[in-house]
């Protein structure tokens, strides 16, 4: 299990809760329920750092903190 922060919320436009992992660029998911976009998303996060790794490009570690948006 990964212990980036991930923020979950529902979006009218898709009709499904979205879950959004901000430290990782691009990587979200979706699902029916917010537990299934959390386990979709949960997965993003795996396929994210897998390829990353592949490429060589750098994982950033979690801050472990909330994070703070404007």
């Amino acid at each position: 299990m990964h212990r980036y922060e991930v923020i979950i919320y529902w979006s009218n436009d898709d009709q499904s809760f979205v879950a959004e992992v901000p430290e990782l660029s691009g990587c979200a998911a979706h699902g029916d329920t917010s537990d299934d976009a959390l386990r979709r998303a949960q997965e993003a996060m795996d396929l994210w750092i897998d390829t990353a790794r592949e490429f060589g490009d750098p994982v950033p570690e979690p801050k472990g903190e909330r994070l703070m948006l404007a």
